[in-house]
């Protein structure tokens, strides 16, 4: 997820697109701007059950805090496909990578993966340049040339800090999370009714 998130099996990428496949989120920037949305397309279980709940608990656990969006699957998934209808997903594949960078263990690999995570999203004019000040940009290429798991933190703490305080918001308002958001709640409100099918990792 360091290089791309095209580079690994069960991405957060392939779940972002199956994500607006099964449930039509998303799909287009101008939905979201309709009243309409496409929350209409839900395929919907035949009848309640479990896991029908557990998404719907899931959907309006995002609106909670940031962090409950970044700790589910499923809200990374929507969070980053709504971003790219903004074309301001970088910030969030940043972060990713950032996690995944975290978890090397092997020195090597560590300068490796650096190098390629500096190069795709803080160097200027990188293919997915993140929005940092040049001063953390500077730090973060200092940092690089030694690298420890910790050389990204700066950058990647400023970078959720944007995404918390500018994309997440929006993402809360935009009319297809607030439809979803109301399903999930008379999925909850009527244990009789149908729910929203859960995705399948």
């Amino acid at each position: 997820m360091c290089r791309t998130l095209a580079a690994f099996p069960t991405t957060c990428l392939e779940r972002a697109k199956e994500f607006k496949t099964r449930l039509g989120i998303f799909l287009h920037k101008s939905e979201l701007g309709s009243d309409t949305g496409s929350v209409g397309k839900f395929e919907w279980n035949s009848k309640h059950n479990k896991e029908s709940r557990n998404f719907s608990e899931d959907v309006l656990g995002w609106r909670e805090s940031f962090d409950s969006l970044l700790s589910s699957r499923n809200g990374v998934a929507a969070f980053h496909a709504f971003l790219k209808t903004e074309f301001s997903e970088e910030n969030l594949e940043f972060w990713l990578a950032c996690e995944e960078f975290k978890k090397l263990r092997s020195a090597t690999k560590l300068a490796s993966r650096a190098h390629k995570i500096f190069d795709e999203f803080i160097r200027s004019e990188a293919p997915k340049e993140v929005n940092i000040d040049h001063e953390t940009r500077e730090l973060t290429r200092t940092n690089v040339q030694a690298a420890t798991s910790t050389c990204f933190d700066v950058a990647q703490g400023k970078t959720r800090t944007l995404m918390e305080k500018d994309s997440y918001p929006r993402f809360l308002k935009s009319s297809a999370y607030r439809d979803l958001a109301a399903q999930a709640s008379a999925t909850l409100a009527s244990p009789s009714s149908c729910g929203p099918e859960p995705l399948h990792t």
